[in-house]
């Protein structure tokens, strides 16, 4: 194989690209909230589950722990996230978000809906839906 080849047949490579494409789309929207993508989706998970541990929000994110922890720095500084000791082990971290955090997550999920909007004009909704499927099939089976 040479180079070219290489290039349109690796699957990493294809990923990242659109990873990053997608990425500076969101951020785009993002931005004026304040809120990166990354810092979007752990807001949606602690909305959805109130008091996740640290460790149960990174297998969800398929994220290492230091990455999630550089992510939730800047949302705790700001007020917007909560870490208590959980019930059940004082060593595991508990987080959620506090009220300044659900007003911010209520603004950045109007930002994301344009984002969303707007990927889904250009990509197609359908297209985008079975995009996300496969996807997610993929982080499924691991």
């Amino acid at each position: 194989m040479n180079d070219t080849s290489i290039a349109q047949a690796c699957n990493c490579l294809a990923l990242r690209q659109a990873a990053r494409f997608v990425t500076q789309l969101y951020e785009r929207h993002l931005a004026p909230v304040g809120v990166t993508p990354a810092q979007f989706s752990i807001m949606s998970n602690l909305t959805r589950r109130p008091g996740l541990l640290m460790s149960e929000l990174a297998d969800r994110l398929v994220m290492d722990r230091t990455t999630l922890l550089r992510a939730l720095k800047p949302l705790q500084r700001d007020g917007f996230v909560a870490t208590a000791a959980s019930e059940h082990d004082a060593r595991a971290h508990a987080l959620s978000l506090t009220k300044p955090g659900e007003r911010t997550f209520a603004r950045a999920l109007v930002a994301w809906q344009a984002a969303q909007d707007e990927f889904e004009t250009q990509f197609g909704r359908d297209r985008a839906k079975a995009l996300r499927d496969e996807l997610f099939s993929v982080t499924a089976e691991r």
